[in-house]
């Protein structure tokens, strides 16, 4: 006799968040290993951009993952869940790279002004001055708590719609930082992931602009 599925889903909530830990544990893991994001004598400081950098976008890229795991098991979608896949196995490798260049350099993985490291104040068309964001807050594109509600109780092409929608606007709001990063942070391979990030999402965009089209739906206003 099989569980009924309102006992299993938690579960497999469950399972979901435990592969997701683990995979952020073992790319922390293989970047100390491999010496991944050591500049020949840099340890960056607790306010650099490195450090800022490594910490609201492994932040901004575990909502996306969140986002990315509810694709399974709401949406019939081909296209979607492939989609879904590359961006949560891609999210989830890259935050555990920047989580574990953290406790290599010593520092906290939290904490700290939300995006205060950013130095181009307008970069990319975002004004960052005088935004004053507090520790924890919402960075530009992260979904809500009510959006992200919204979401779980969608299912089908009404979910595939609103994902799209809510992932589009994530990604643009995490470009600027990428860019940022890529221009100005002291560390090599901090400045590489963040040009790679900044070159995918950007291309990841406009496919996703072109599946929401397709299917009927028009995107959000962007951070």
């Amino acid at each position: 006799m099989t569980a009924p599925t309102a006992a299993r889903s938690p579960l497999r909530v469950v399972l979901l968040a435990v592969i997701a830990v683990g995979l952020v544990v073992l790319g922390g893991g293989l970047a100390v290993l491999l010496g991944i994001g050591r500049g020949d004598d840099v340890t960056p400081a607790e306010d650099s951009v490195d450090a800022g950098f490594a910490r609201d976008m492994s932040r901004h890229h575990l909502q996306g993952v969140e986002m990315a795991n509810l694709v399974a098991e709401r949406s019939q979608d081909p296209d979607v869940r492939s989609l879904a896949f590359d961006i949560s196995a891609t999210q989830t490798n890259q935050a555990g790279r920047m989580q574990g260049w953290l406790v290599l350099w010593g520092l906290p993985l939290t904490g700290g002004d939300t995006m205060a490291w950013m130095t181009d104040s307008g970069h990319g068309g975002h004004d960052m001055s005088g935004m004053d964001m507090e520790p924890g807050a919402l960075m530009p594109g992260m979904a809500t708590d009510e959006e992200l509600a919204e979401l779980r109780g969608l299912s089908g092409s009404a979910f595939d719609v609103q994902f799209l929608r809510l992932m589009i606007r994530h990604h643009q709001g995490g470009f600027p930082m990428a860019e940022d990063a890529a221009a100005h942070a002291e560390v090599p391979a901090v400045r590489d992931l963040a040009r790679s990030i900044e070159q995918s999402q950007s291309l990841e965009t406009e496919t996703m602009t072109a599946m929401l089209s397709a299917r009927g739906g028009t995107p959000l206003p962007a951070p």
